[in-house]
């Protein structure tokens, strides 16, 4: 394979890892979120890493396939715009939830992070189903997300 071919397959995945990292660095997982009460469906510990790394692994696989897919130009540059606003609204959740300790903002913010997921799914399905089905472990995982953060909300507010 020349570079031509794998420059996006080493862009996406670059950028996966540079979100995942990023958002792994603001999350704090001390004394303040152990003493947080919780639901008792909440999933284990261990699942979240695991998870997460799976979801970025489709993610980045979505844009490669949407980037081969998609007309050069502005599709392309949507493409772009979108993945990245969304890398951006991932990273400020995990920034509000447990850097700042304000799990209320989060819920209000975890709203953008989901609607720019499904934008992801409707403009990269457009260009390939393969690519929109490959979001869909995303949102069904920040669903569970926004769930989660609204019974923490629940359960051990107000914050501030």
């Amino acid at each position: 394979m020349n570079w031509k071919r794998l420059r996006p397959i080493a862009v996406a995945a670059a950028a996966a890892v540079f979100v995942g990292a990023l958002g792994s660095t603001v999350t704090d997982l001390g004394a303040w979120y152990q003493g947080l009460q919780k639901p008792d469906w909440q999933p284990p510990g261990p699942a979240f890493g695991a998870i997460w790394t799976a979801i970025y692994a489709l993610t980045a696989a979505a844009a490669v396939i949407t980037w081969r897919r998609a007309p050069k130009g502005a599709e392309r540059e949507w493409l772009i715009g979108l993945f990245a606003l969304n890398g951006f609204l991932n990273v400020l959740w995990s920034l509000l939830f447990f850097r700042l300790q304000r799990p209320d903002w989060s819920l209000i913010e975890v709203v953008a992070l989901w609607l720019s997921i499904v934008a992801l799914i409707i403009f990269t399905a457009r260009h390939s189903r393969l690519a929109g089905v490959l979001l869909t472990p995303y949102l069904i995982w920040v669903s569970l997300a926004a769930v989660l953060n609204y019974e923490v909300v629940r359960l051990n507010g107000p914050f501030g």
